[in-house]
C-alpha cells in the first residue's frame, strides 16, 4: 500500500497545481436557471452487460460488450469511454460488479452526479490493484479537496467485486464486497455539501496521468500513464439500480438545492424508500486515510472536465423494463424496433449537448 507520507504529498502537490482535478460543469444549473425535469427512473432495474448494451444509458467513447460485460479501454490519450444513464433517481441504492483498470495513471470511475452538481463518487487507481477511494461533493463546490477517504480491499483488477452505493436524506453509504467502509451521515458533511439532488449513473475510466492534466491531477493519478504499456480495461458486468423515490419526472421547486424542494410528477420522494432491501453487510472498516489528508478530485475526466448531462423524457407510449430496455408500452417483454431505439438514444445523447468527461 501507498504510504500516508505520499498521499499527503500528492495531495499537497495537487492542492499547489492551481488545478487540482476535473472540474465539474453543467449546461443548465437548476439553481440558476429554469431547466426541463429530469427523467425518474421510478424503479428498480437489473442490467445483465454480458448479454449485450441496454438503451438506457448512452455512451461516450467506444464501450464493447463480451463475457466480461461492458468493456471502457483506454489506449491513447483522449480515449475516456463511458456510459451514463438516461434516468435519474432521487435517493436510492447502486450495487455493481467491476474489474478495475489496471496502470499507472488509469483512473477507474463510478459516479453519482446531478444537474447542480451534487456527486457522490467511487474512484479506482490503476497503479494500486489493493485500494478504492470514496469521495463527495456538494452543488460544485470544490475549494477544497478534503472529503475524500482512501480503503483498502483485495485486488480489484484481477477479479470482479460487488460494490453498493445506498443513499437516503440522512446518510451514504459505501460498500465493498459485503464490507461497509464509509457511512457519511447527513449531519456530518459540511455546510451545503450533502448530496441530495436527482442523480443520474455515471461510469467508465480515463486517464489522469495524461500529460496534458496538471500536474497535481497527474501525481494524484500516480501517473504518468505509459501508452505503450496498455491497453486499459475496466470492465462492469451486471448494475442493479434502485429509485427510493416514484414518479416520471423529478424538477426543483425552487433553487435551495434542498431534497425538500425536489416534486415528483405522478410520484412521490421517498416513495419506494420502504420496499428498498436493508444493506447486507458482513463486516464494517474504516477508511484508511482522513478526509483530511486524501485527495480525491470532484467529477470524472481530465483537463477540460466533466458534465452533467440532460437525458430527455421516454418518447410517448415507452416504458423501461426491469432490464432496463426501453420499450413500447403494453409490449415490454417484446425486442424493440432497433432503429427507433438508436433514435431515440441519439436524441436523448444530444438534447443537452453536453460532455461528461473529455
Amino acid at each position: 500500500m501507498v504510504s500516508s507520507v505520499r498521499r499527503c504529498v500528492a495531495a499537497a502537490a495537487a492542492l499547489l497545481s492551481g488545478r487540482a482535478a476535473a472540474q465539474t460543469y453543467t449546461s443548465c444549473n437548476p439553481l440558476s436557471a429554469t431547466c426541463s425535469a429530469d427523467t425518474a427512473l421510478g424503479m428498480t432495474i437489473d442490467v445483465d452487460f454480458t448479454q449485450g448494451e441496454v438503451n438506457s444509458f448512452t455512451a461516450s467513447g467506444t464501450p464493447t460488450y463480451g463475457s466480461d460485460g461492458a468493456t471502457f479501454t483506454v489506449r491513447q490519450s483522449g480515449d475516456a469511454p463511458q456510459l451514463t444513464s438516461v434516468f435519474y433517481i432521487m435517493f436510492g441504492r447502486v450495487e455493481f460488479s467491476m474489474k478495475a483498470a489496471p496502470g499507472a495513471g488509469i483512473v477507474s470511475s463510478f459516479v453519482l452526479q446531478s444537474d447542480d452538481l451534487d456527486e457522490i463518487d467511487w474512484e479506482w487507481l490503476g497503479a494500486e490493484s489493493t485500494e478504492v477511494q470514496s469521495n463527495y461533493f456538494g452543488k460544485g463546490i470544490t475549494s477544497s479537496y478534503n472529503r475524500g477517504q482512501f480503503h483498502e480491499m483485495s485486488n480489484n483488477q484481477d477479479d470482479f467485486v460487488t460494490y453498493v452505493l445506498d443513499w437516503t436524506s440522512d446518510r451514504i453509504v459505501w460498500e465493498v464486497a459485503g464490507t461497509v467502509v464509509r457511512t457519511l451521515e447527513a449531519s456530518e458533511a459540511e455546510a451545503n455539501q450533502y448530496p441530495q439532488t436527482p442523480m443520474q449513473v455515471k461510469f467508465g475510466v480515463w486517464s489522469g496521468g495524461d500529460s496534458s492534466n496538471a500536474q497535481g491531477t497527474i501525481e494524484w493519478a500516480r501517473g504518468p500513464t505509459d501508452y505503450s504499456q496498455g491497453p486499459f480495461s475496466m470492465s462492469v458486468k451486471s448494475l442493479q439500480v434502485t429509485d427510493y423515490s416514484t414518479g416520471s419526472h423529478y424538477s426543483y421547486g425552487d433553487t435551495s438545492g434542498s431534497w425538500t424542494s425536489i416534486q415528483s410528477d405522478g410520484g412521490s420522494v421517498n416513495g419506494n424508500l420502504g420496499n428498498a432491501g436493508a444493506l447486507t453487510t458482513t463486516a464494517v472498516a474504516a477508511g484508511s486515510t482522513s478526509t483530511s489528508t486524501a485527495n480525491v478530485p470532484a467529477g470524472i475526466g481530465g483537463s477540460s472536465g466533466s458534465s452533467s448531462s440532460d437525458s430527455s423524457s421516454l418518447p410517448e407510449g415507452w416504458v423501461m423494463t426491469s432490464e432496463g430496455k426501453i420499450v413500447p408500452s403494453g409490449a415490454a417483454s417484446l425486442r424493440p424496433v432497433y432503429p427507433v431505439i438508436c433514435l431515440f438514444t441519439l436524441f436523448a445523447t444530444f438534447a443537452g449537448g453536453r460532455i461528461f468527461w473529455p
